[in-house]
C-alpha cells in the first residue's frame, strides 16, 4: 500500500471544506426561501379579507415560487409576462372574464398592479401546483390538471372570454388535451365586443416552435405571431406566441 503524500491529504481536506461550504449555502438559502414562502403564506392568511373582497395581493413576486422542472415549471421573464399580461387586458371592460391556464406568472405580473389599474375583476387562474392558491386567493383559483380536460370549475365553464392557455410539455396528447380545456372554458359567442368596442374574444398560446402545425389544426382561428416568448432561466427551447388577434406588441408573422 502506498503511503499518502500530506500535500495531497491537505488539498483533498480543503476541497472537501469548500464542498461542505457550498453545501451549507445551498441550504441556507432553501431554508430562506421556506421562511420567506411561509412569512408570505401568513400574510395571505391575513389578508383573506381581502382576497375574498377580489382584492389581488400585491405582496408576492413569481420569485417567491421555485421552478419545479418535474412539473415542467419555467417561468417567464418580467417583460414577456407584462406583455402578455398587457395583450389579455387590453380593450377589456368590467363584464371581460379572463382566464390564465398554466401560466402562473403572467397572473403574477397582473396582481402585482394596482387594483383600479385593472378593467376587470374578473381574472381566475388555473394551475396544477396548489402553491399558487396563495397568490390568486381562494376566489379566484381552481386546480387543474390538463389529463383531466374537461374538469373545469362551473363558474368557469363557458363563461371565459380571453384566454391564455400555456400546455406544460411539448407533447401532441398534452397540447390536444390542453385545447379541449380551452374549448370548455371559452364563451361559444366569438364576435361580441366591449364597451371599449375591442373584441372580447382574445385566444393566447405560447408553446414550442415545433408545435406549430398541431397548433393550427387544433385552434384553426389562430396564427403564429412575430413575438418570441422568454423565459427567467433562458429556457432553450424555441418558444412562439399564437393568438387569435395582432396588437401593439406582435403581428401575425
Amino acid at each position: 500500500m502506498t503511503g499518502s503524500n500530506k500535500d495531497d491529504d491537505e488539498e483533498v481536506l480543503t476541497l472537501s471544506a469548500h464542498a461542505l461550504e457550498a453545501l451549507q449555502l445551498f441550504k441556507d438559502e432553501e431554508t430562506e426561501r421556506k421562511l420567506q414562502f411561509e412569512k408570505l403564506s401568513l400574510q395571505a392568511e391575513k389578508d383573506y379579507e381581502d382576497l375574498q373582497q377580489e382584492k389581488p395581493s400585491a405582496s408576492m413576486t413569481i420569485d417567491d415560487f421555485k421552478e419545479d422542472w418535474q412539473l415542467s415549471q419555467f417561468w417567464y421573464s418580467d417583460q414577456t409576462a407584462d406583455i402578455l399580461a398587457d395583450a389579455l387586458l387590453e380593450g377589456a371592460d368590467e363584464d371581460t372574464v379572463i382566464c390564465i391556464a398554466s401560466a402562473p406568472s403572467v397572473y403574477a405580473a397582473i396582481a402585482k398592479r394596482p387594483r383600479e389599474s385593472l378593467p376587470t375583476k374578473h381574472i381566475y387562474l388555473l394551475e396544477f401546483d396548489k402553491r399558487f392558491g396563495i397568490l390568486a386567493g381562494s376566489k379566484h383559483f381552481s386546480f387543474y390538471d390538463y389529463k383531466n380536460p374537461t374538469t373545469i370549475p362551473e363558474h368557469l365553464r363557458n363563461k371565459v372570454d380571453r384566454i391564455l392557455i400555456d400546455p406544460p410539455f411539448l407533447e401532441k396528447d398534452c397540447q390536444i388535451k390542453s385545447s379541449i380545456s380551452a374549448r370548455t372554458l371559452l364563451k361559444k359567442d366569438k364576435t361580441s365586443k366591449t364597451k371599449n368596442g375591442d373584441l372580447k374574444y382574445k385566444f393566447i398560446s405560447c408553446t414550442g416552435e415545433r408545435m406549430q402545425d398541431l397548433i393550427k389544426k387544433i385552434y384553426p382561428d389562430s396564427h403564429i405571431t412575430t413575438f418570441f416568448p422568454e423565459h427567467k432561466n433562458g429556457l432553450s427551447n424555441e418558444f412562439r406566441c399564437y393568438a387569435s388577434f395582432e396588437c401593439e406588441s406582435w403581428k401575425f408573422a
